[in-house]
């Protein structure tokens, strides 16, 4: 998985509240299990006109924000079912952090399987960053030092779950994760086994 340690790019603003899976990544495209591509399905039913041509009124499709890769949303972004092609969908397309003042759960972890940084912050904190994303502002998440900072506002600090920011920062997926806190517990246990059962090593 790619590391995530400090990001600087242009914010987007999606500026809606209980904005669900099936909305990032509609169920009609569920059977596609190639992650490549996928970024051209997110946000699908509201980023193209019914005859399928993209609508130039949504903010993705808007030259400005073509290339932004964090996204400033509403309350509880990724509710809904526990569809891992969401994550997908917005890594493809170039999102690697996501802002909200809450998230759904299921998504919300799905992100740190993903290399996806989800940001939470507070109802005031989220006004003034949503007038920057408008804007088509750069903003930098520092997941180092756990602040968000933008062009017009004061620096927001961010906490993230310690193990998650751990697997983050060092592009961690979660065998990774296991091997790297448990070495001495596994070591330990292969050990005993050799020890009570030599037969089942030979040839190792």
């Amino acid at each position: 998985m790619e590391r995530f340690e400090r990001l600087t790019g242009i914010a987007a603003a999606l500026p809606a509240a209980n904005i669900d899976t099936d909305i990032i990544f509609p169920a009609r495209f569920l059977l596609i299990t190639e992650k490549k591509g996928l970024g051209a399905y997110a946000f699908y039913e509201w980023r193209t006109l019914a005859g399928g041509e993209p609508d130039p009124a949504f903010v993705l499709n808007q030259c400005r924000f073509r290339d932004a890769s964090i996204l400033v949303t509403g309350d509880n972004f990724g509710c809904g079912s526990s569809r891992e092609q969401a994550c997908w969908a917005l890594r493809d397309a170039g999102i690697r952090v996501v802002i909200a003042t809450s998230f759904g759960e299921i998504f919300h972890a799905n992100c740190f399987k993903n290399g996806m940084l989800p940001v939470t912050v507070s109802t005031a904190d989220l006004a003034l960053l949503m007038v920057d994303a408008k804007a088509g502002l750069s903003f930098t998440v520092d997941l180092s030092a756990g602040v968000l900072t933008s062009p017009n506002g004061p620096p927001i600090r961010f906490e993230t779950e310690g193990w998650r920011r751990e697997a983050l920062l060092n592009g961690w997926d979660e065998i990774d994760i296991i091997n790297n806190s448990s070495a001495a517990a596994i070591d330990a246990y292969e050990g005993r086994g050799r020890a009570a059962t030599p037969w089942l090593y030979q040839g190792d």
